[in-house]
């Protein structure tokens, strides 16, 4: 099938989630994607985290390491590092997700590389930036969301502050690392190569959006509401049924009369109270006992069934629900891949090109592919050698 960055190769130095889970992106659309691993710590640790499949392997890991090769090298040798160098004058992207402070100090940036390859792309994902004070600290998703005020934001009013239950600013630089990579690689042809730059607090920082905005211009300070709600559009929140909890989104005046005429509650329209956007969302905590009350008289099937082409609904699916759910089998996002003589189910990557979705193999074993590339490059007779003196 049609895969457009086939040709490409990306050296990857990466751990974990933010880098790996953006580089799968650009495996999954062609790239051929080799992780460079240090054999000593065990190769990313992703390979030893959760649910173990395998020898330094996991589903943890697969889940970010899809389409991808693996060789081991240690690159703070002297013989690790001429053998990477050799791999760079073959390849285009040379990519990590290391402590802001350690790409320049492996060599790994635009500076270090251009007299080897000036065509170069270097593409740094660090914690909080390579040129600034905090360049030498450690830093997770986690933390980002602490500083950044996504944890100010997220859950119920008086409860503690809450984190996002997955990783979303890691996947999210992944991907923004991935679209600065593009780009730069699509500009070299007139500019040569050049180290992009992302990182895991810009990227949080920068996903405020329009809370931060609000609050730079007019001093508006967003804060956490019941039951999820939008912070100005209403009713956009979770509300009760007869067996759970369904999602729903008036976010404007024709899916809010839309609602009334499926609940048989159009009288509510000329409710002083909720008349309007600006007067319902005065009067939340009345309108949700209201539409608590109307929406309790049905389990949440039947109200899906009315609703799902008329105001956008949504159920709450706890984990096994959401994967287990037949649209997504109907859509084709899950996949059995054969990984070693054992089924490995995966989830599939969202783009499609030409309305197909992309192929995926398992990841390989740490070191896999050490052969295979090392004979590219001209060592196959020193593979035992290399070995021996753990260069890879």
């Amino acid at each position: 099938m049609f895969l457009p960055l086939k040709g490409f190769r990306i050296l990857a130095v990466e751990q974990f989630g933010a880098g790996p889970y953006g580089s799968m992106y650009l495996a999954d659309m062609g790239a051929e994607v080799i992780k460079i691993e240090n054999k000593s710590s065990g190769g990313d640790a992703a390979r030893n985290t959760g649910t173990k499949i395998g020898e330094n392997d996991s589903t943890y890991f697969q889940a970010f390491n899809l389409n991808k090769k693996s060789v081991t090298l240690d690159l703070k040798s002297t013989e690790g590092k001429n053998i990477f160098k050799n791999l760079v004058t073959r390849s285009d992207v040379v990519w990590n997700n290391l402590r802001g402070n350690q790409a320049e100090k492996l060599g790994l940036d635009y500076e270090s590389l251009k007299t080897t390859n000036a065509d170069i792309v270097c593409t740094h994902i660090s914690a909080y930036g390579r040129k600034n004070d905090r360049a030498d600290w450690p830093g997770y998703d986690y933390l980002m969301q602490a500083e950044c005020g996504f944890l100010h934001l997220t859950g119920e009013p008086e409860a503690p502050p809450a984190r996002f239950g997955l990783s979303m600013i890691d996947f999210m630089t992944g991907v923004v690392a991935g679209m600065g990579t593009l780009a730069a690689l699509l500009g070299r042809a007139k500019s040569g190569g050049c180290d992009v730059d992302t990182s895991l607090f810009d990227v949080a920082l920068h996903q405020l959006t329009y809370p931060g905005t609000w609050y730079m211009n007019h001093g508006i300070e967003t804060q956490r509401l019941p039951r999820s709600s939008h912070p100005s559009n209403t009713p956009v929140q979770l509300f009760k049924t007869q067996d759970g909890w369904i999602f729903i989104m008036c976010m404007t005046e024709k899916f809010w009369l839309l609602l009334l005429q499926e609940l048989d509650g159009v009288e509510l329209a000329e409710d002083p109270r909720f008349c309007n956007m600006t007067e319902r969302s005065k009067n939340r905590d009345a309108l949700t006992a209201v539409l608590d009350d109307l929406l309790s008289s049905e389990p949440t099937s039947v109200w899906l069934e009315k609703l799902k082409t008329k105001v956008p609904v949504a159920p709450v699916y706890d984990l096994p629900a959401a994967l287990d759910n037949s649209f997504v089998e109907q859509i084709n996002m899950r996949e059995t891949l054969d990984h070693k003589g054992k089924e490995l189910q995966i989830l599939r990557n969202p783009i499609q090109f030409n309305s197909e979705r992309l192929p995926a193999s398992p990841g390989r074993g740490l070191g896999e592919d050490n052969a295979a590339i090392m004979t590219e490059l001209g060592f196959s007779d020193q593979l035992q050698k290399l070995k021996e003196k753990d260069v890879i």
